[in-house]
């Protein structure tokens, strides 16, 4: 048995039956050795007291509570528990996590300085399969979940691999954590934040693994996502579709726009979920003829945006950044530019807006691939859009590390 020690960082919202019964399986199977850290990110369902009564009887658990009335998330409660944490390896560990005989140890096994562990995934078939996890139902609710079923499961189905790819409960060494500056407040309350630092782990170099030998049962996206947990039709069959909480719905909007004016593209991952992260080009978006619908679509994609908005068939760009300023830390005032004349941006593409469709606007979000793949300085045009290349410098390498 290795003599390291685990900190489990669990905030929850909400979701006490399900921290309960992720508790209950952390003590019973992996024993008290293992530091736990609670957020209680200002729950109504009890959450608190029950920590509070926990944390008296277990001395290895140490709690937090985000005292409201906002919610802060698990985008920033994740750093606040780390940094609470006193052992030097910390593993994110989501609330509806069961954690399996000899996960720690699996883990471990393979976790050294400047590496990322996860442990594997079987989760009830309420998402799509991939080879990365194993898709079994043991159960939807801890009222129906089966136990002695996984656990006869576990005993016969141990395979002596490991592949590369992440996903959560995934473990590393503080100081590497802390090194690249934890998670970005960008994306808080939730949603693409785990993306963001899975691309920053890989471009920071940090090799990132996979064990086969240790499994946690996941029930999947309980809380904000889907308040009122999962549900079987009368066939028995499970179903989460268009479900979701508005909550969920406008906030994963939001931090998937933030993601894209971020790194330039959306959330890229081969099957096992290892990231694939495209060049990050400087690129400026000349623009005629385009409207409030026009400038929504585009102006995340870009670095710079720049256009003559003046009397547009009555559209105001001041009140585009007005209202999507509170959705991002960007400052859109310095993003978009009521100009055409000498961009400065390395690539610049102009782009007449009558002629934008679905079709060519996906050529647009493929154009860091694009200029990647031709790699040459010069002009060329791409369907209805006419592109100068001036500079290929990348600067995907100067997102690694946080700037809180």
């Amino acid at each position: 048995m290795s003599d390291r020690v685990i900190s489990f960082i669990q905030p929850s919202r909400n979701n006490l039956k399900y921290l309960q019964w992720s508790y209950n399986s952390i003590r019973k199977n992996l024993g008290y050795r293992h530091e736990i850290c609670w957020a209680d990110d200002f729950s109504n369902d009890g959450t608190w007291e029950w920590m509070q009564e926990i944390a008296e009887k277990d001395k290895n658990v140490r709690i937090h509570r985000n005292e409201g009335p906002t919610r802060l998330g698990h985008t920033i409660l994740y750093d606040t528990l780390v940094d609470m944490a006193t052992s030097d390896i910390v593993m994110i560990y989501h609330a509806d996590m069961y954690a399996c005989p000899g996960m720690d140890e699996a883990v471990l096994d393979k976790l050294t300085k400047g590496s990322v562990v996860s442990a594997t995934r079987i989760e009830p078939p309420l998402h799509p399969d991939g080879p990365e996890k194993v898709l079994k139902d043991f159960g939807i609710e801890p009222e129906e979940f089966d136990e002695q079923g996984l656990l006869s499961w576990i005993n016969e189905e141990r395979p002596e691999k490991y592949t590369r790819g992440i996903f959560a409960p995934w473990a590393m060494y503080k100081e590497d954590f802390l090194a690249i500056g934890g998670h970005d407040p960008l994306y808080a309350p939730q949603s693409k934040e785990d993306s963001d630092i899975f691309n920053r782990f890989v471009l920071a170099g940090y090799d990132l693994r996979q064990t086969w030998q240790g499994f946690v049962y996941h029930m999947t996206c309980r809380g904000s996502r889907f308040a009122d947990g999962a549900k079987r039709n009368p066939d028995g069959q499970v179903f989460m579709k268009n479900r979701e909480t508005d909550e969920w719905l406008k906030q994963n909007q939001r931090s998937t726009r933030n993601f894209i004016r971020k790194w330039g593209h959306f959330v890229k991952h081969d099957s096992y979920m290892m990231p694939i992260i495209p060049p990050k080009y400087n690129i400026g978006f000349v623009v005629e003829n385009c409207g409030l619908e026009a400038l929504q679509e585009l102006e995340p994609w870009c670095s710079d945006i720049y256009g003559d908005w003046v009397g547009h068939k009555g559209f105001h760009v001041n009140k585009y950044i007005e209202d999507e300023q509170p959705n991002t830390d960007f400052k859109l005032s310095k993003r978009i530019h009521s100009q055409h004349m000498n961009p400065t941006n390395d690539i610049v593409v102009h782009i007449d807006c009558q002629y934008l469709n679905h079709q060519n606007f996906q050529m647009l979000t493929q154009l860091p691939e694009i200029l990647e793949e031709q790699g040459e300085i010069g002009e060329f045009e791409l369907d209805v859009f006419s592109v100068k290349v001036k500079n290929l410098k990348t600067y995907e390498k100067d997102l690694i590390v946080c700037k809180k």
